[in-house]
């Protein structure tokens, strides 16, 4: 046996980093979503130390705890939220660490983790494919026989962390490229132009819409080729990386599509044009929006408004400035947001379409919910119905004790809860005037936001269980 040096008896050093590694591993393969959890807060941590940074601000003074918190919360969970000026408190070395805290959190930490992973050993293992797994579908959280199709099967894990590098990589430089010119045009000097371009590219694709300039998009508001842009880089970040995957695999045979590919394209499409609409009508005659632009204006900014109250965060009208009912709809379909396993946030799309399908369904008295062939099990029913009273549940507590700290009208609270929640980053000015401890609060309402529905999924998945006998039944009285 061992001694170690003062004699006293055995070393235990071996046995100790192995039991460590050993309970490292039981949590992250047990729980990936408590594990992705505990990465998240650490992540955040980590990022509140550096934003903290005296070189980190241009004052050369160290953020105050709240901003740096915030901020940290806003940039690991793509939020884009702000307490405080990006462009002109963060010095360019802070701007670098919100760069690459959007790219980490836009990826997510599981399926970057898994990346780094195939990296390193050219191959993924059961486990590790089962931790990707899960951060692309939380149903997914558990190995074992599988009746219903998944939209990634686990053999597809491997293709699947390849897209999300490649595409992450391609879309942000393809995106840059294209925003180079328009930046030059704006004038904006060559070089500041050469590192703002990837910086705008990857708060498109991330959904997380800081801006590294003075005024952020207003000085580009004519410039509908960046808007158009920044909207296609919302959109794909939005849609999630399953659905990218099946794309590249058969973009021109639809009937190949998954059912979540085609369920969150027809969702992501009726809602951009939906909300479009609703603006339109809502705001045409507001004199502080769109009530002093064209009919072309008014329609171009209807549809950029609307696919950046998706979760995109950026805006060139004051959002303080809409009517209280644009402000619902804009609420509306925040808490919506994008697709599953994406760079969006919000209940998802998904979410909403399996939920419609199944009131459709029982309207028409079919004995199950089905969509293009396909039949939807009960337990996405029922982890999609958990989804939305878990939601729904964070933005009530969220408003009224925000509303109670701020004493601040109930409209402009709950707008910029729901952004919060649904990590969009649109704002009526509340989150940078607000009271510090209604600043916690609303981190802690993004913090719940980004992690709290995927892993409430994960949970309610993996408690399902067959069951072998059938209670006796009693109708209570709905409605």
């Amino acid at each position: 046996m061992a001694k170690d040096p003062s004699g006293f008896g055995s070393t235990r050093s071996p046995r100790t980093l192995r039991g460590l590694w050993d309970d490292f591993r039981h949590l992250t393969t047990s729980s990936p979503s408590r594990f992705a959890v505990l990465v998240f807060a650490s992540l955040v941590l980590l990022f509140t130390g550096l934003l903290s940074l005296p070189a980190a601000t241009t004052s050369g003074q160290s953020a105050p705890l709240v901003d740096a918190v915030f901020m940290a919360v806003s940039t690991i969970c793509v939020t884009g939220l702000t307490t405080v000026d990006v462009a002109t408190f963060f010095s360019p070395l802070g701007k670098v660490f919100i760069f690459i805290g959007v790219n980490i959190g836009g990826m997510g930490v599981l399926t970057l983790a898994s990346i780094l992973g195939l990296v390193i050993s050219k191959r993924l293992g059961l486990r590790a494919k089962l931790i990707a797994a899960s951060d692309s579908n939380p149903l997914r959280t558990h190995g074992g026989p599988v009746n219903e199709g998944q939209t990634v099967r686990l053999g597809e894990v491997g293709q699947l962390l390849r897209t999300v590098a490649l595409s992450t990589l391609l879309i942000e430089l393809i995106l840059a490229i294209l925003l180079y010119p328009s930046l030059i045009f704006a004038g904006i000097a060559p070089l500041d132009a050469l590192w703002q371009a990837p910086f705008y590219a990857a708060m498109a694709f991330t959904n997380t819409g800081f801006t590294p300039n003075p005024g952020g998009l207003v000085p580009f508001a004519d410039d509908y080729f960046l808007l158009t842009v920044l909207m296609a880089g919302v959109f794909l970040g939005s849609i999630g990386f399953p659905v990218i995957y099946a794309l590249w695999k058969n973009v021109w045979h639809i009937r190949l599509w998954p059912l979540h590919t085609k369920l969150t394209l027809i969702t992501t499409v009726a809602l951009f044009f939906a909300g479009a609409a609703a603006f339109l009508v809502l705001e045409y005659n507001n004199p502080a929006t769109f009530g002093s632009m064209n009919a072309g204006d008014t329609t171009f900014q209807a549809f950029f408004l609307s696919a950046m109250t998706r979760s995109g965060g950026f805006s060139v009208v004051e959002i303080g400035d809409l009517y209280g009912s644009s402000l619902i709809v804009g609420s509306m379909l925040m808490f919506v947001g994008g697709g599953s396993a994406s760079t969006a946030g919000g209940i998802k799309v998904t979410t909403l379409a399996v939920l419609a399908l199944a009131v459709l369904s029982e309207a028409k008295g079919r004995p199950s919910v089905q969509a293009f062939g396909r039949r939807i099990p009960s337990d996405v029913q029922r982890v999609a119905l958990s989804v939305v009273a878990w939601g729904a549940t964070i933005v009530a507590l969220s408003t009224i004790t925000v509303a109670q700290i701020s004493q601040e009208p109930v409209s402009d609270v709950l707008f910029d809860v729901i952004s919060a929640f649904g990590t969009v980053g649109l704002s009526t000015g509340l989150t940078a005037s607000a009271p510090e401890a209604a600043q916690y609060v609303l981190a802690a309402t993004i913090f719940m936001g980004r992690i709290g529905t995927v892993t409430l999924a994960a949970a309610v998945a993996a408690t399902s269980r067959s069951q072998l006998y059938s209670l006796p039944v009693e109708r209570p009285i709905v409605g």
